[in-house]
């Protein structure tokens, strides 16, 4: 979760200008060029341009060359310039967010549910099973299997994390308004899921579900040595 690209990629739609451009070109079928944009905005070509290119370098739009007339060889002219929609995403959430995340858990679940294994073992399965690809990842690019490391991992999960008494706590919850209607089915997945990157990342803890005022109910726990 970038916030920083993410805030400046929806902050540049702030001004009218670019904001009228970018609902024109994503409005079109096809791709558009600048003088059919400058047009429909009624501006000089050159300041539409300018906005159209700034949309493309905050990763809202897309760029593309074609000759519009289809001529091909030597006299058919330059290509064109052309402007759509980007496929990138954008979404800001303060508290951060990730129901993306626990949709496609369910969805994992439910397909493997009508394979035969029960709605309760598969959600557990496959929020473990998604934790775990997530702590792998990270593993693989050199964090170690620490309590801190597992706390800067989850933090891009929008947990919040902080650290007390070598555990790793949770203030905020990245499944809120499901979690607040449906907080057994939606606490559980989420202890399996951070088990699961704990576990992809060698990181010896425990999930455990505590829930608590104003943040998650899971903390990660080191095993007490006796």
């Amino acid at each position: 979760m970038d916030l920083g690209s993410q805030a400046a990629g929806i902050g540049v739609l702030a001004d009218d200008t670019r904001r009228a451009l970018y609902a024109y070109v994503v409005s079109r079928p096809d791709p558009v060029g600048r003088e059919e944009a400058a047009a429909a905005a009624d501006l000089p070509v050159h300041r539409a341009s300018f906005h159209l290119d700034r949309l493309v370098a905050e990763g809202l739009l897309e760029v593309e060359f074609r000759r519009l007339t289809g001529r091909t060889g030597p006299g058919a002219g330059r290509p064109s310039k052309l402007y759509r929609r980007a496929a990138r995403e954008f979404a800001v959430s303060l508290p951060a967010r990730r129901y993306d995340l626990v949709g496609d858990i369910l969805a994992a679940a439910v397909t493997r549910a009508t394979e035969g294994t029960s709605l309760e073992r598969a959600l557990d399965e496959c929020a473990r099973d998604e934790g775990l690809d997530l702590g792998r990842s990270a593993a693989g690019r050199g964090h170690a299997g620490s309590v801190d490391a597992l706390a800067e991992v989850l933090s891009t999960q929008g947990y919040e994390p902080r650290l007390e008494d070598r555990s790793v706590v949770l203030a905020n919850c990245p499944f809120d308004a499901l979690a607040r209607r449906h907080t057994d089915l939606v606490c559980g997945l989420n202890r399996a899921f951070v088990q699961g990157v704990a576990d992809g990342m060698g990181c010896n803890v425990d999930a455990c579900l505590e829930p608590g005022p104003d943040r998650c109910c899971v903390t990660a726990r080191e095993p007490t040595t006796k």
